[in-house]
């Protein structure tokens, strides 16, 4: 398989081969979707809490005595069974990341690829730099790239210039090869991958894919 390698006005400057054994295989949406369900569980906050009977509001103070009043025996204002009572079992802050073997990373970060370029939704560029750090020449230059919806962007080692002027551009995402998800790649529009992070992938997901 090979794709053409455009430069930042999207004229074609060459060609890079990715191979078949790596690129060529089916799309497995099983290991996506479990390299999905997992990123989106890490981004949870857990930051959910309800108050026990030991955090309520309320006097501790024994309401009535415990026998002899015909009522039902009680300890405490705050009892769960009471209105305005604690919680029982309630959610607690917690975290909700797990852990998830990194050979499904990889093959869902591949898969992913592969499903996107099917959708004919990558471009390749030889070099992605925005010298002047102006936010109008990095949406000129993606709209020349095609890219008009969610973007993501990838490459080994990403122009500064390109990081601070995407920082406020909604929808678009940089990211660098040794920190890319499936997540990132499905929830997107268009890919735009730099030469060197084409390579710099194909070599790490064909190790995978061997041991897979």
């Amino acid at each position: 398989m090979k794709l053409d390698i455009v430069n930042s006005d999207n004229e074609k400057v060459g060609a890079v081969d990715l191979r078949d054994d790596v690129f060529g295989g089916r799309v497995k949406t099983d290991v996506i979707w479990e390299a999905v369900v997992h990123a989106n569980a890490a981004a949870r906050r857990g930051t959910h809490a309800t108050k026990n009977r030991a955090l309520v509001s309320g006097s501790g103070r024994k309401p009535w005595r415990q026998k002899g009043t015909g009522r039902a025996r009680v300890g405490e204002i705050r009892n769960p069974l009471w209105r305005k009572g604690g919680t029982v079992f309630g959610p607690q802050p917690r975290s909700y990341d797990y852990q998830l073997p990194k050979k499904i990373r990889r093959s869902a970060l591949l898969a992913a690829l592969v499903q996107k370029l099917n959708d004919g939704a990558v471009v390749v560029v030889d070099r992605l730099a925005v010298e002047d750090r102006k936010s109008k020449t990095t949406v000129a230059m993606l709209r020349k790239l095609g890219a008009t919806g969610k973007t993501l962007v990838i490459d080994v080692a990403p122009d500064e210039g390109l990081a601070l002027t995407t920082r406020n551009l909604a929808g678009v995402k940089v990211v660098r090869t040794g920190r890319v998800t499936a997540r990132d790649v499905m929830d997107t529009t268009k890919v735009i991958v730099t030469r060197d992070a084409v390579e710099k992938l194909q070599e790490t997901l064909a190790s995978t894919e061997d041991t897979l």
